[in-house]
């Protein structure tokens, strides 16, 4: 282990340069908004996240050299504040929307802008005040045990920053083509959302089975930046289900069975009523699109078994680190050497009193809030919801930020703690007899804000590392920390009710929430609603559930990964096949790299993972700004009136349009692919 002693962090301890500033506070706030808002829209329509740590350094860096005249330790603030939105949007997006899809419909309401905010503040104070006393044990003591990948990385940003290079405007140029390409798509129409290859129902040998593809800018980059690997298993997980199970069930199932099915999940009104996913028509006993409605009534809850089993999975699979996680973190702060009067300026953390008092006050404040906020009948309920919050984040936010120095955030298995918190939730409250509907919105609730805390307490051990490296001040940090979390979920709430507004035709067809649909269909959400009513309420479609199960046991055997695989099971093919596309180009360009002995890129400050991450924020961002625009009825119906779909449509013929579309994807891919095999330059 390296000693903390040996270690010279780039801004020497005496140095006294400007950091905690208002224009470092201000400017992280800004980002957190920008990209908490944007990790809302990619969480709800893939399920899937990628860290803005590192694209607001850079951004960051960019500003300050033009306009700004920002100091290393500020454009540190400011990444610090911002990336507090990614964490947390992704623990509200991963488990709220689950209010939607609980047994009692009444339970939507707790779905309201206020409670999204309280319990997101909650989650993300919690996250971050829990990992005070760890940073000395886990950033500090464990330097170099805990590489916190994404930290390093960051840090290496920031000082890259400081000697010049072209990183910045890599990302920024990421930015603008995502942006124009996403204007030709979603305002003026001349790039298809989504073009679709399918065979008909009538055909006897291979029927129903579909190819789709969602050919968006911020897919391209998710699958860029995971890499081939992993795109690869998602996008196995989906052919399977659009190329097996429905082809198989489009030959074996009556078409009525299948909207009896759908009517007894909610997504049908009644099987003499017309309508629902795949077009049912009562009258000729016939679906417009038989592929949608055999995905909706039977291969998503295969796909959420699936899920719920991957997940666990991965939690047993980690367990060992969990327990030495645990051990090492509380051991290290038994061993806490005592405070000393002169406290180096890096060495500064905020006081352990804070930590007593906050989580108290934190109890105290779930158990006064009215029932109308958080669900409960009594004070002394909610009184225990808050005990149980207290308990399992204390536990969570140690092992999530452990876990992430280890293997990064992107890896945290966020989703296997958020079901260990639910099913360990649902078990005591059976056994203090809280069984039945009434309590499931109570379950999610512990649920959503420790998935909340682990994942800002993920964020939060990897913006202290990357504080501890370039030599910032820690309180100061962890102040930002709190400012971030309370800023960004301010937007986030207001994300969330934005994206979930129906648009007229689903308002006609009876859906009230936009979230839960092929639009947005939160998949994580679903799957702990799923969990929940099936402990409490046993009402799930078991049969469906248990082979999801064992095809995650399988895969598990194959030496796959099952969750990724069950991620591309309950998601859309039209999904995973772009993010598979993205993967694909990546893997292409370290084989080219590697070809012509060019700089390996592998590591986050790579030209194709900057531009990569620039085409993620920007065709986010441009989802969200038309999603805000498309509320208003009279801005909406003029960006009608800008499309061009119609006309092209009418020119080319359809099938040439849908080519049209695909076109301009494989022209962005190629552009990515250049740019990631373009000469790379070493920065440090």
């Amino acid at each position: 282990m390296q000693e903390p002693t040996s270690f010279k962090p780039f801004v020497p301890p005496e140095a006294r340069i400007a950091e905690f500033t208002v224009k470092s506070v201000l400017m992280g706030s800004l980002f957190g908004i920008i990209f908490g808002a944007a990790t809302v829209y990619l969480a709800l329509k893939a399920g899937l996240t990628v860290s803005a740590s590192i694209p607001i350094a850079v951004i960051s860096i960019l500003l300050g050299k033009l306009f700004l005249k920002t100091t290393i330790l500020e454009n540190n603030i400011i990444q610090t504040t911002g990336s507090a939105g990614e964490s947390i949007a992704a623990g509200v997006v991963f488990t709220l929307p689950g209010f939607l899809f609980l047994s009692e419909a009444s339970s939507a309401n707790y779905f309201n802008y206020v409670t999204i905010l309280v319990l997101a503040v909650i989650g993300g104070i919690l996250g971050t005040l829990m990992m005070i006393p760890l940073r000395r044990s886990l950033i500090v003591k464990e330097h170099g045990v805990l590489p916190y990948p994404e930290g390093t990385a960051c840090a290496s940003v920031l000082k890259a920053g400081e000697k010049g290079g072209e990183l910045a405007m890599t990302a920024i140029w990421g930015v603008v083509v995502a942006g124009s390409y996403a204007i030709l798509q979603k305002i003026f129409h001349v790039i298809k959302d989504v073009p679709d290859f399918a065979t008909r129902q009538a055909n006897k040998i291979f029927p129903s089975a579909r190819i789709a593809g969602e050919i968006t800018p911020e897919y391209m980059g998710v699958g860029y930046i995971i890499g081939p690997k992993i795109g690869g298993v998602l996008v196995a997980g989906g052919i399977l289900s659009w190329f097996v199970l429905i082809p198989l069930l489009a030959s074996l199932i009556n078409p009525d069975l299948i909207a009896a099915q759908l009517a007894k999940l909610g997504y049908l009104a009644d099987i003499a009523k017309p309508g629902g996913p795949g077009g049912w028509d009562p009258s000729t006993h016939n679906f417009a699109d038989w592929s949608t409605a055999i995905y909706r009534a039977y291969v998503r809850q295969i796909g959420a078994g699936a899920v719920a089993a991957g997940g666990f999975i991965t939690l047993i699979k980690t367990i060992p680190t969990i327990i030495s996680s645990f051990r090492g973190s509380i051991g290290s702060l038994k061993k806490k050497e005592g405070i000393v009067a002169d406290v180096p300026r890096t060495e500064k953390d905020l006081s352990i009193k804070i930590v007593g008092i906050g989580s108290l006050l934190l109890v105290l404040l779930i158990a006064l809030l009215p029932s109308s906020l958080i669900p409960g009948s009594s004070v002394g309920s909610k009184l225990l919801l808050g005990l149980l919050v207290i308990i399992f984040g204390a536990f969570f936010v140690t092992v999530s930020s452990r876990i992430v120095g280890l293997i990064g955030s992107s890896n945290n298995p966020i989703s296997g703690m958020t079901i260990a918190t639910l099913m360990g939730t649902c078990l005591i409250f059976i056994a203090v007899k809280w069984t039945g509907h009434f309590y499931e919105p109570m379950a999610l609730v512990v649920g959503g804000m420790i998935c909340i805390a682990a994942a800002n307490a993920g964020g939060t051990s990897q913006d202290l590392k990357t504080g501890y490296i370039v030599g910032a001040t820690p309180k100061y940090q962890q102040i930002a920390l709190f400012v971030g979390a309370i800023v960004s979920s301010l937007a986030i709430g207001a994300t969330i009710k934005i994206l979930d507004t129906p648009t007229h035709e689903m308002i006609q067809q009876g859906i009230h929430h936009a979230i839960g649909t092929d639009k947005y269909p939160a998949p994580q959400g679903t799957l702990m609603a799923t969990l929940i009513r099936g402990i409490l309420s046993f009402n799930l479609d078991w049969q469906f559930v248990l082979v999801g199960v064992f095809i995650a046991i399988v895969m598990e055997l194959c030496g796959i990964k099952s969750l990724s695989f069950a991620i591309g099971i309950y998601l859309p093919l039209s999904t995973t096949f772009p993010i598979f596309t993205g993967g694909a180009i990546r893997g292409l360009a370290e084989w080219r790299n590697k070809k012509k002995n060019n700089l390996p890129e592998e590591e986050d400050l790579g030209k194709g993972n900057l531009f990569a991450t620039g085409l993620v924020a920007g065709g986010a961002l441009a989802g969200v700004i038309v999603a805000i625009l498309s509320v208003n009825e009279k801005v909406n119906a003029g960006l009608g009136k800008m499309s061009a779909e119609s006309g092209l449509t009418r020119w080319l013929g359809g099938e040439c349009y849908k080519w049209l579309g695909v076109a301009f994807f494989a022209l962005m891919g190629f552009i990515l692919y250049r740019v990631a095999v373009s000469k790379a330059k070493k920065i440090y």
